[in-house]
């Protein structure tokens, strides 16, 4: 039995001695990450996929140069494919005041394919802003003004403080030539949690299932109620099958994008319906704007952070989640999931098979292989239309 849903307007949630605060809008988001930069005394680490060189990657960058200058130690790591197109010397000014700056570019060869997907700011190893947003105006503007609809959260307490070691390991990694992936490996699993109410839980090109994925296996598996907000949605079968059980058991309902400026995502998403809805599954794609939302609710379990729901997130790319057991903090997610309904599509069965020609079961199909196979960067060049 779950607890009473909490107010719509109640984003702040104290879970064993932790503060949490759920932040659904982008403007919020962006004054949480100035007001964490501005009030850091000691220490900065930051971690994210993209960086641009927009109004938002000035705003951010300046407010790590002076915090830099009143004596806080900056650290930023950021993806190398992600932030591609951000100049090196863009970065310039901060490294030579001090920071320590890095792009995370593993070496060609197999290792080439990861991606370091996770988004992380952490001041003083007790405040930390997590979630799927990168630093990019579109990802701080309003939805209803074009923005990227995504979810940000804040965690102030002792859990922030677990994150430090975590990032210090990662930036050694990133920063030695000719890291070992065994290396990267047992980073990802020293730091992942697997007790507590608030557990940090890493993703990574592991041999088998990463922590966090092993982690959300498990609560499929013994579920009774799920409700998923996943931009990217192309899981594998194993999945699938734990999603279907609890559509034909129990209530599954999946948020999925109507819009995105990656149209082969939308296909590959499309693909998976059909399976889904024969067994329960409501399915609903997002009309307001574009989606890029990760966020899992669990029967009283929550994972909210950077990992979409598909193959490369699941098996390649560096995902960082924090697993919330908590009925309050899973009844504040479900308000917001309801919330969201409000903006979507349900994709019914009879509206599933009406979309369903030869020519779109084969397009989705082809955009299921490559998108996880490709990189999003990659495959948003493709035009394989979703309809």
């Amino acid at each position: 039995m779950h607890r009473p849903p909490a107010p719509a307007f109640s984003r702040t949630v104290t879970v064993d001695g932790n503060r949490l605060t759920f932040l659904p809008d982008g403007p919020d988001r962006l004054a949480a990450l100035l007001d964490l930069i501005g009030s850091a005394n000691n220490s900065l680490h930051l971690l994210y996929y993209m960086f641009a060189p927009d109004r938002s990657g000035e705003l951010v960058r300046e407010a790590l140069i002076d915090a830099i200058n009143r004596g806080v130690e900056v650290a930023l790591l950021i993806d190398g494919f992600g932030s591609s197109n951000t100049p090196e010397n863009y970065f310039q000014e901060l490294s030579e005041a001090g920071a320590r700056f890095c792009r995370f570019l593993p070496s060609l060869g197999r290792r080439y394919l990861i991606r370091n997907h996770q988004k992380l700011a952490l001041a003083d190893g007790e405040r930390v802003l997590i979630g799927g947003f990168n630093v990019e105006d579109d990802y701080f503007k309003p939805a209803d003004e074009g923005g990227w609809r995504d979810t940000g959260l804040t965690i102030e307490g002792p859990a922030a403080a677990r994150l430090v070691p975590y990032f210090d390991a990662l930036m050694d990694w990133a920063v030695t030539p000719r890291s070992k992936i065994r290396d990267l490996r047992n980073i990802i699993h020293r730091f992942s949690e697997s007790s507590g109410k608030l557990q940090w839980q890493f993703g990574g090109p592991m041999e088998r299932l990463s922590p966090w994925v092993s982690s959300t296996c498990r609560d499929l598996s013994r579920g009774c109620d799920v409700e998923m907000i996943a931009a990217y949605f192309a899981p594998p079968g194993g999945m699938l099958r734990r999603i279907a059980r609890i559509g034909r058991t129990g209530r599954a309902r999946i948020i999925t994008a109507a819009k995105s400026d990656n149209h082969a995502t939308i296909a590959a998403a499309r693909f998976t319906y059909g399976r889904l809805l024969k067994r329960g599954v409501r399915v609903f794609e997002y009309q307001r704007s574009r989606l890029h939302s990760k966020l899992l609710v669990l029967d009283d379990v929550t994972h909210v952070g950077s990992s979409n729901f598909d193959y490369r997130s699941i098996y390649l790319n560096l995902e960082m989640m924090l697993r919330v057991d908590d009925p309050e903090f899973a009844s504040l997610m479900r308000v917001y999931f309801e919330g969201e309904l409000e903006a979507c599509l349900e994709i019914t069965p009879e509206l599933h098979a009406e979309r369903s020609s030869l020519l779109n079961r084969i397009k989705w199909a082809l955009s299921f292989f490559v998108v996880n196979l490709a990189d999003y960067t990659v495959t948003r060049r493709l035009n394989f239309g979703a309809e």
